[in-house]
């Protein structure tokens, strides 16, 4: 029998220890390794599910559990984040170790880059310390290839005693190799694996602690492996130890009165706690390079010219900024210029489909009053929708996506690190940033690769200062009207790309600007060091970032937007058609809010939508439209032509339009980013503040802008 996915299994997100198994003997296989190495695309091509995929480090940084089936056996995969070693200095770092060490697992594999299996055999090592069911999978090795890099599997296998299995995880065939040795190693009694020698009084001191803990631990946890977390003493891990071992273990006495011979036994050669993981990782490296020294032949000495030329360019602090600035404009341009007719033929779409609906209800004998809600409310403003956020977003996306799978983000991450330094905070925060542009909740929840809790605070606050991918359609739909939409030539297409851009450009900047505040007043601290990896400039799988760009993102963004708009929608419609004392509910809330509102530049129905779309940002510009249209302004549903009538019949200007803009780029967090700093913060008083930051931010600069224009205008 072959491999099976099972996608019926359930999928979950867990940085827990405790799998729940669907059958007694369902086994349970951790999949570990290096950052950027593939193995969500491992993770993926076994089970079948859509774990998101990306070329840059730090992208997975939870455990997300899939099942799958091989020959009859039940297999649970569990995808830790990615870890350069098990020595923790992160969370995510923290999440890998614990379950490698506590996570009861049958069998771990190591995903390993063939393009640089040196720099990843430190993991493979410390691995075999813990435990001797391992296997390890060398990935990419079509890039290995290109660069002129051969790997001799066989003899990698000899040396480590565990199967060693060469991968290309794009192509799910290269993975049946894989499976086989994953069951072979779950049914076997593994020997024990490569042991790292290490310095003779490190040796000495293992020795003496080994007896003591074979006893006290049993074979819950490699002696050997727990002798070495003794002596370097890791606060975070012997916290663990307590939790599986029981709080006596390291108060036992013969365990404390070995473990403090031990100590001063390296204290008498200089070896202290601090810098005996010096040593630890120095023998790491020197026994990763003698193995990879007899497995590992190039036929170039430098092969990756390539990339470092292009880096020469893309991350010089010369070209590295112009570079970034064009291609984020040359993108915007992309999207903005292509979406347009795509908008104008869906527009023309519906409205022919109106009639035929309507003649539907007419058939059934709808009442008026139902008809008018569903097809001149409902219908019209999901079409609208539709026809102005569809466009956009299935451009933007894919185009989005194509730079994070060549390898560009990364690059952006390092041009951005300086001024992060400078606003006292982490570097990798541009990482959290970025992310930001696809959805800030998942943004906030990749703050967890910041080690610093203060930097990590840093970086959940400010993340909602730049655009989701939840407002950039009401962005770009605003631009489309105003600026695009009636005008032709490739000028005016340009000039409103670079609008665009500099609106994104107020965001990261006020970014910046947050984030030296708070880390001068509230957070107050030096930024830390932290190792940024820069992956290699990859081909991009088009028919992957099609998929997950339309089908994970756009369709996914566009189906939550109407989703959330029929209700909303619903909502409006009946406070429109209820009356107080002659006027309508939707009526009497605008017009409470309107006086705030035009110290913004808005009117009552644009806050009002605002606030009635909390649940999801790409219902704001449908609330508007519903609420105008409750009122019996629109006629037709028609052209971006046809929805700027709509707009200037209710007072909209330029001002308006840029008003709107600034108070879409800066407001409250959507509901569901909220939660997510909750859930990550378990603080009230920071989600607070995450709410009321931007919020601040949005209602001055609007009132700010708003003031200019009643001076000079």
């Amino acid at each position: 029998m072959g491999l099976t996915n099972r996608s019926t299994g359930t999928y979950a997100v867990d940085s827990g220890l405790i799998m729940k198994r669907q059958y007694p003997d369902e086994k349970v296989i951790a999949l570990a390794g290096n950052p950027n190495v593939g193995k969500s695309t491992v993770f993926n091509g076994l089970t079948g599910m859509k774990q998101h995929t990306g070329n840059w480090p730090g992208k997975t940084v939870s455990n997300a559990k899939g099942r799958y089936t091989y020959n009859g056996q039940s297999y649970i995969l569990v995808d830790i984040p990615g870890t350069y070693s098990l020595m923790a200095h992160s969370a995510e770092e923290e999440i890998a170790r614990n379950f490698l060490c506590f996570g009861d697992t049958d069998a771990v594999v190591v995903v390993c880059d063939a393009s640089c299996l040196e720099r990843n055999l430190n993991l493979v090592l410390q691995t075999l310390e813990i435990s001797s069911n391992v296997v390890v999978c060398i990935n990419l090795m079509d890039e290995a290839s290109k660069k002129g890099i051969q790997i001799h599997a066989e003899l990698l296998s000899k040396k480590l005693c565990v199967p060693v299995v060469t991968t290309v995880a794009r192509e799910k065939k290269s993975l049946s190799a894989l499976t086989e040795a994953i069951q072979k190693v779950t049914e076997q009694k593994a020997a024990s694996g490569y042991q790292v020698i290490y310095p003779e009084p490190v040796e000495e001191a293992i020795a003496l602690l080994r007896p003591i803990l074979l006893e006290k631990a049993g074979k819950r946890l490699n002696s050997r492996w727990l002798a070495l977390r003794l002596l370097d003493a890791d606060t975070s891990l012997l916290r663990e130890m307590r939790t599986l071992l029981g709080p006596d273990f390291l108060e036992d006495k013969v365990l404390k009165e070995a473990l403090a011979e031990a100590l001063a036994l390296l204290s008498k050669y200089q070896i202290t706690p601090k810098n005996l993981q010096d040593q630890i990782t120095t023998s790491l490296i020197l026994a990763s390079e003698a193995i990879c020294q007899d497995v590992v032949t190039m036929e170039r000495p430098v092969y990756q010219f390539t990339d470092w030329k292009l880096d020469r360019i893309l991350t010089s602090r010369l070209f590295g900024y112009p570079a970034m600035l064009l291609l984020l404009a040359f993108l915007l341009w992309l999207t903005i210029t292509g979406a347009n007719y795509p908008s104008q033929l869906l527009s023309s779409l519906f409205l022919w489909l109106q009639k035929p609906l309507s003649a539907l209800c007419y058939l059934f004998h709808t009442p008026v009053w139902l008809h008018d809600l569903l097809v001149y409310g409902v219908y019209r403003v999901v079409s609208w929708v539709i026809a102005v956020m569809l466009p956009p977003m299935a451009l933007f996306f894919p185009l989005f996506t194509l730079l994070e799978d060549i390898g560009y983000l990364p690059r952006l991450a390092y041009n951005l690190d300086r001024p992060f330094q400078c606003c006292h905070a982490c570097g990798k925060q541009a990482l959290c940033m970025a992310m930001g542009f696809g959805c800030n909740a998942a943004g906030v929840t990749g703050c967890r690769i910041i080690d610093s809790k203060r930097e990590r605070l840093l970086a959940i606050l400010t993340n909602s200062f730049v655009p989701c991918n939840g407002r950039f359609p009401t962005l770009i739909a605003l631009i489309s009207i105003f600026f695009v939409g009636f005008r032709s030539g490739l000028w005016s297409s340009v000039v409103s790309s670079l609008f665009l851009t500099a609106v994104i450009l107020l965001g990261i900047g006020m970014t910046f600007l947050v984030t030296w505040l708070l880390s001068t007043t509230l957070l107050k601290g030096m930024p830390s060091a932290y190792t940024l990896e820069l992956p290699p400039y990859r081909k991009p799988q088009v028919g992957a970032i099609l998929v997950r760009s339309v089908l994970d993102r756009t369709l996914f963004v566009l189906g939550r937007a109407v989703a959330v708009a029929i209700p909303a929608g619903l909502l409006i419609w009946l406070m429109a058609n209820l009356s107080v004392h002659g006027t309508s509910l939707l009526s009497l809330c605008a017009l409470w809010l309107d006086p705030f509102a035009k110290l913004m530049g808005l009117d009552g129905v644009i806050l009002l939508a605002f606030l009635l779309g909390f649940p999801a940002n790409e219902i704001v510009m449908p609330v508007i439209f519903m609420a105008y249209l409750s009122e019996g302004s629109l006629i037709e549903p028609g052209s971006l032509e046809a929805m700027k009538d709509l707009l200037l019949a209710h007072g909209w200007t330029i001002k308006t339009a840029v008003s709107m803009m600034l108070f879409s780029l800066f407001h409250w967090p959507c509901s569901t980013t909220l939660l997510t700093v909750y859930k990550e913060t378990k603080s009230c008083r920071y989600t607070l503040l995450a709410a009321l930051l931007p919020t601040a931010v949005g209602v001055g600069l609007c009132m700010l802008f708003t003031g200019i224009c009643h001076l000079f205008f």
